[in-house]
């Protein structure tokens, strides 16, 4: 029995071609993308490569707090106060101003002199120390400072003027704080708290703390008797024969 043959025309494209690339099987495995955690691989396209790989997570720089803005002025530099702001600051030193001058004039302001029955008058010692009690020269009004070295009273030139005192005599009179110019007038009516004395002398040219203020002198006092009982001065209208 004869055995068939086949013919190959072209044993080179019969036998597999050796230098063809073999395909990828399905179970070729993949390259797996990177974990959240790792850097990403550097870029083969990159020009210069990295000497060292960047941080992951990338460092964020802290947030920044929100900051209010603020109006400046016009001209720049720190925001001008506003109109009610001055207005209440004035306000507010005026108040303190007017409390400090009432709590001054409210200490220096003298006790009042009590007057007792039977012609009795207490003056009560200042803070000072001296004795003073309200009074009025021919109608105006003064604030009298008991002196019992003094021999007359003594008023400023303004009370003089205002009393409409007659023109006296040039004179000097000695003080505790030395020579004082002046002069001698007489004052129709001296009132003393209850008290009264007509057509008596006065020296002008003191000078006090204020215009309304007078020494009260020996030529009033002697129609009167002056005893002290404690922080207390007190005058007592002599009883006339």
């Amino acid at each position: 029995m004869s055995r068939l043959r086949t013919h190959n025309p072209d044993p080179v494209s019969a036998a597999p071609d050796s230098t063809a690339p073999a395909e990828p099987s399905a179970t070729a495995s993949q390259p797996s993308p990177p974990a959240p955690w790792q850097a990403p691989a550097p870029s083969s396209h990159s020009s210069a490569p990295s000497s060292q790989a960047p941080a992951w997570p990338p460092a964020y720089p802290p947030a920044t707090p929100p900051v209010a803005e603020r109006k400046s002025s016009p001209h720049g530099g720190p925001p001008a106060p506003t109109r009610r702001t001055t207005w209440l600051l004035l306000a507010g030193w005026a108040a303190v101003t007017l409390v400090i001058y009432l709590a001054t004039e409210m200490y220096r302001k003298p006790a009042e002199g009590k007057v007792l029955a039977h012609g009795v008058l207490e003056i009560p010692r200042d803070r000072d120390g001296h004795f003073r009690v309200g009074g009025a020269v021919n109608g105006v009004p003064v604030q009298f400072m008991v002196d019992t070295g003094a021999s007359i009273i003594s008023i400023t030139d303004k009370v003089a003027e205002r009393a409409q005192l007659p023109e006296g005599v040039p004179m000097q009179f000695q003080t505790a704080n030395g020579v004082r110019e002046g002069t001698m007038r007489r004052a129709e009516r001296i009132e003393v708290g209850p008290f009264a004395v007509n057509n008596l002398r006065v020296g002008t040219g003191y000078t006090g703390e204020s215009d309304k203020d007078a020494l009260l002198g020996q030529n009033f006092l002697r129609y009167f008797d002056v005893s002290m009982a404690g922080n207390t001065m007190v005058l007592r209208a002599r009883e006339t024969d």
